[in-house]
């Protein structure tokens, strides 16, 4: 994917309160949209900045009933603030909906609303014909499948309650892109889920890393994935990496960007060898290339080393 079609999928926001900044009394609300408004598509994250000016404080939001994680962020010549990714669903109901931040510093608190103005997506259609045993569960995959969902819930049933990144996101492996996140699939005449993940085809056994620091959640060898890892980068943010021929991390294992985790494979349900690469934030699908290029470090590791 080029530097463009990153860009265009994208959203960078930067959020200021457009009145004065003041401690509110606990439990006093303001009208949705008071502090602002951004807007994006579905399928992309959205860089919040909140400003707010001392380390001390406690800032979280909630977006449609999916907890918004903030973290300190310090850049040299300008005033510090919080940052969070906003993640849009891939399948969010287009409208106005409102994100609510909480601030709670001293036993004070603040609450700022904001209207997070949520646009359709065109999504392309991709028909595919796969094996009937790859698309047409019988009973015993089917009871499979179910109790590779319910394994994958409970690994990521709770986040990490720290950030684990501290470098910029980067593409887990070079080639060419053959299956667009969201596209509505038809295998073999049946409409199937949206694709929550880009697919990217590589030659068999090239090398997949890790798109940022963080831990092994969980490594599978599922029906329908194939071959995969789950990274926990931290604060509800997940990148995962599906059909893979060989898995060279463990459960519980902490990578760096960069890190090989696998090889491209055509494990699973697959049509030839290639990556599956997803990303979930907040409990939101959300296109993985949306997290390339996104300026959220400058200062970052001087705010840490900082305040210890």
């Amino acid at each position: 994917m080029t530097a463009a079609e990153r860009l265009a999928i994208s959203a960078i926001v930067i959020l200021a309160s457009i009145f004065p900044v003041e401690w509110l009394p606990v439990g006093l609300q303001l009208l949705h949209g008071t502090d602002g408004h951004l807007s994006g598509k579905q399928g992309q994250v959205l860089l919040v900045r909140v400003p707010v000016q001392d380390t001390a404080a406690v800032v979280a939001g909630r977006f449609r009933g999916r907890n918004v994680a903030f973290f300190p962020e310090f850049r040299p010549g300008e005033s510090p603030g919080f940052l969070a990714l906003l993640g849009i669903d891939m399948q969010e109901e287009p409208g106005t909906h409102g994100l609510d931040v909480d601030v709670r510093l001293n036993g004070e608190q603040k609450v700022l609303h904001y209207d997070i103005i949520v646009s359709k997506e065109q999504y392309a259609v991709e028909r595919l014909t796969l094996p009937k045993n790859k698309v047409d569960l019988d009973e015993k995959g089917l009871e499979r499948y179910k109790a590779e969902q319910e394994q994958i819930r409970q690994a990521l049933a709770e986040d990490s309650g720290s950030r684990l990144w501290a470098a910029d996101f980067v593409e887990p492996v070079d080639g060419r892109n053959s299956g667009r996140f969201g596209s509505v699939r038809i295998l073999n005449g049946q409409p199937k889920t949206p694709h929550r993940g880009e697919d990217i085809a590589a030659p068999m056994g090239k090398d997949v890393v890790a798109s940022n620091d963080g831990i092994v959640r969980l490594t599978v060898d599922h029906v329908f994935s194939g071959k995969g890892v789950y990274l926990d980068h931290g604060l509800g943010l997940y990148s995962m990496y599906f059909h893979l021929s060989e898995v060279l991390v463990k459960d519980g294992e902490a990578v760096k960007v960069g890190q090989v985790i696998g090889k491209v494979g055509a494990s699973g349900r697959a049509t030839g060898p290639h990556l599956h690469w997803g990303a979930k934030v907040n409990g939101a699908w959300i296109n993985p290339f949306s997290l390339v290029g996104l300026p959220i470090l400058n200062g970052a590791s001087a705010h840490r080393a900082s305040v210890r």
